[in-house]
């Protein structure tokens, strides 16, 4: 009986390559591309002026971290339910290693979003100037500080250590030219 989380008999494909479900891969990138997107419009919120402008910007890194804490919420209920049901890629000390970065990356985003969600209600911020999160009454400036520098602080640590999972996936493919790559990409 094959297992319906392995898709290795498309058309073209290496069939000794199992891959990722497709909606494991799906998640993945949606993660990925999220992560990019908030952290890029991270660095570029402060340039613009206040008021409207930084609303608009800011409302967007917003909707963007729901929609990545959406995204995140399903990958673990797919992962845990149904999903990733590969064996492990390497074994040894390189699995392990994998194991942890993977780990550390979830832990990461867990961190990042609750951080990302104090962050707005220490601020009370406007969502389009349609709507305004209320703000939490006690939060003074030194502590939307320190929670908008954490925030900020582990964002730019999920780029850097996605920036090492990805150039370990990079050497895999190209040093190592094993499929580990080829089991996430997004096409077949």
């Amino acid at each position: 009986m094959s297992n319906p989380t392995i898709d290795a008999t498309s058309p073209g494909m290496d069939t000794t390559t199992p891959r990722y479900d497709p909606t494991t891969i799906r998640l993945h990138w949606a993660t990925a591309i999220l992560v990019v997107l908030l952290w890029g419009i991270g660095q570029i919120i402060d340039f613009f002026p206040r008021g409207e402008p930084r609303v608009m910007v800011r409302s967007v890194h917003i909707l963007l971290g729901v929609a990545l804490a959406v995204v995140f919420v399903t990958r673990i209920i797919w992962r845990s339910a149904s999903g990733r049901k590969l064996p492990a890629a390497e074994k040894g000390l390189a699995g392990l290693s994998a194991k942890i970065v993977h780990f550390g990356l979830y832990l990461l985003l867990i961190a990042t979003i609750a951080l990302g969600v104090a962050n707005v209600w220490m601020r009370g911020d406007s969502i389009f100037g349609l709507f305004s999160i209320p703000r939490y009454p006690d939060a003074d400036k030194a502590l939307r500080h320190v929670i908008g520098d954490l925030h900020g602080t582990f964002a730019d640590a999920i780029m850097i250590v996605a920036g090492l999972h990805a150039i370990a996936a990079l050497a895999h493919h190209y040093v190592f030219k094993d499929n580990v790559l080829r089991r996430m990409l997004p096409w077949k």
